[in-house]
């Protein structure tokens, strides 16, 4: 055959298969473009964008969409932040920060309270020429799968900053390995295939047809869901966390914000790991002897013999090293033997072997620390570091984190503290002006001129009443799985059960407390939130009144304690 010859057969398969190929592809995405279309024009389905269009005070805003966790989330689970407001007006001296993380940036278990909080008044009493809008979008449960989609949302908000606190769920939030939320799967593409198909109309359709409704039931649903850290499945998980945050910190830059990565601080001292895995091909002779071995180093303990308990279990390490109760004992004893430079090395291993998933373990934060230094715009600040530096020994523990993640007050301040350091120090060289003052050294002045823990306590109204009402519910959550199956949980209880225990503050000093807040920052709707719910065994009238001045936008349903709706 020549080569015109050959040519013009060739030409004459394109002409035939092209049209055929392009109908095939065509035709079906026409159909499903219709199918999409219909749906929306018949109200089937929900918007999954991240905000919608509403009022704050009669004038617009962008208002936080209850639908946008759907994709991640089966039926009946859905979590969700605190629920914000963006003006869609935007002064000039108007500094716009968002907060994006998990439960521990929201500010659980009362984000009253969250670092951003505190991070807020900082920045409001020391340069008060300047309208601050702190916007925490923290939630339970979530993790970078559903940050990145959130960073979209805002980037078109006219952001500031953007503050990333994020790696505690990144195995146990939705498409992590250990998820007992949305699919497990573990390639990235699949999985953001998967978040758009659930977003659409036709996706949402299927979805509920396909999936049994069910409710949120806490911690206590990953018992089944451990993953050790030997797992094939960390290296996607780990891998996935990058891409994301990377991705995220690109959008953020994109809109011409700065972007502020932190590392996460988690219990280690207080916290024994969830739950452990011996290594994989232990016999049943060498399983005996490292029960036996560990058995008697817990007596030993149980006794004082600290040196001799841990003689004990190094030798039982020697047999099993990837045990993480066993890395908890071996640095309990250290610590009590006063070596706290090896003491933290295996409180270290006894998270990062923690076989339920549900704290930052050293990867996640090395991941955080090396994607800051490497992405353009971005700045590291290093919590974990930090919190170390402010713990006895260098070693996190409860005096921080209430039980794994979660900060307490004072944890809190301390991320808070560190953030309006970073943040002010630039507004600072900015303006040439320090914070409250004007010229001098900036860079001394700034650090001299940080609000105290008690100033930001009194402008949230951080009272003694809501101390104690944290304590109490920390407390309850203590009572449940997984916490009830650590080592320690005996000591975590005890210690929560004294903090419980302390007398309250009269309901006088309270409603002052609130009051004198409010006064300085009349338009704080969750002040008048947390007013009103303290209000609502004393006065029903005064408390309904402050329920209706906590509206984050108008519409926005509030509700009383008992339930009943504030009109």
């Amino acid at each position: 055959m020549t080569t015109s010859a050959k040519k013009e057969k060739l030409d004459r398969g394109w002409r035939f298969w092209t049209p055929r190929i392009a109908t095939s592809v065509f035709v079906p995405v026409l159909l499903l473009g219709i199918t999409e279309a219909a749906l929306r024009l018949f109200g089937v389905g929900f918007p999954t964008e991240l905000t919608v269009p509403c009022t704050v005070q009669g004038r617009p805003a962008a208002c936080y969409n209850l639908f946008f966790p759907a994709p991640f989330f089966p039926p009946g689970m859905i979590k969700t932040p605190q629920a914000y407001a963006i003006p869609a007006e935007k002064p000039r001296a108007t500094f716009r920060i968002f907060v994006l993380g998990e439960s521990a940036a929201m500010g659980d278990p009362d984000p009253a309270y969250g670092f951003s909080r505190y991070l807020e008044v900082m920045l409001r009493e020391r340069f008060p020429s300047t309208t601050f809008e702190v916007v925490n979008t923290g939630s339970v449960a979530i993790n970078s799968h559903v940050l990145l989609p959130i960073a979209k949302g805002l980037a078109d908000q006219r952001p500031d900053l953007f503050i990333i606190y994020s790696g505690n769920n990144e195995v146990v939030g939705p498409y992590g390995p250990g998820t007992a939320l949305a699919s497990s799967g573990m390639s990235l593409p699949v999985i953001r295939t998967s978040i758009f198909f659930r977003s659409t109309r036709i996706g949402q359709l299927l979805s509920k047809v396909g999936m049994q409704k069910r409710e949120w039931g806490g911690m206590e649903m990953f018992l089944d869901k451990q993953v050790p850290a030997r797992s094939p499945l960390m290296k996607h998980a780990y891998e996935n966390f990058e891409s994301n945050l990377r991705d995220t910190i690109a959008i953020a830059r994109r809109s011409g914000a700065r972007v502020i990565v932190a590392t996460v601080a988690t219990n280690l001292k207080d916290c024994a790991p969830f739950a452990s895995l011996h290594r994989e091909g232990l016999g049943q002779d060498a399983l005996r002897s490292w029960s036996t071995l560990v058995q008697q180093g817990a007596d030993l303990e149980n006794g004082r013999s600290y040196a001799e308990a841990l003689k004990t279990y190094l030798s039982a390490e020697q047999i099993d090293d990837q045990y993480a109760e066993l890395e908890f004992r071996i640095a309990r004893a250290q610590w009590m033997l006063g070596d706290y430079r090896a003491a933290r090395e295996h409180f270290l291993r006894a998270r990062d072997l923690d076989t339920l998933r549900f704290r930052a373990d050293s990867k996640i934060n090395d991941i955080n620390r090396s994607v800051a230094s490497s992405s353009a715009g971005a700045e590291l600040v290093d919590a974990d570091k930090i919190f170390a530096n402010q713990s006895p020994n260098g070693i996190v523990g409860s005096e921080l984190v209430y039980e794994h993640v979660h900060l307490t007050p004072e944890g809190n301040y301390i991320l808070a503290r560190a953030m309006f350091l970073q943040i002010a120090s630039r507004l600072a060289r900015e303006t040439g002006r320090a914070p409250s003052q004007q010229g001098g050294d900036v860079a001394s002045d700034v650090q001299s001129d940080v609000p105290s823990q008690v100033e930001c306590e009194q402008l949230l109204a951080f009272t003694a009443h809501d101390r104690l009402r944290i304590a109490r519910e920390m407390l309850q959550r203590l009572q449940k799985p997984p916490f009830t199956n650590q080592l320690n949980h005996s000591d975590q209880v005890l210690r929560l059960t004294i903090k419980a225990g302390a007398p309250d503050e009269s309901p006088d000093e309270t409603s002052a407390e609130y009051q004198w807040a409010i006064r300085k920052k009349p338009d704080d709707h969750i002040l008048h939130y947390n007013f009103g719910l303290f209000l609502f065994d004393y006065n029903r009238a005064a408390a309904t009144e402050q329920l209706r001045m906590s509206r984050p936008w108008d519409g926005f349903p509030v509700f009383a304690p008992d339930g009943t709706p504030v009109e």
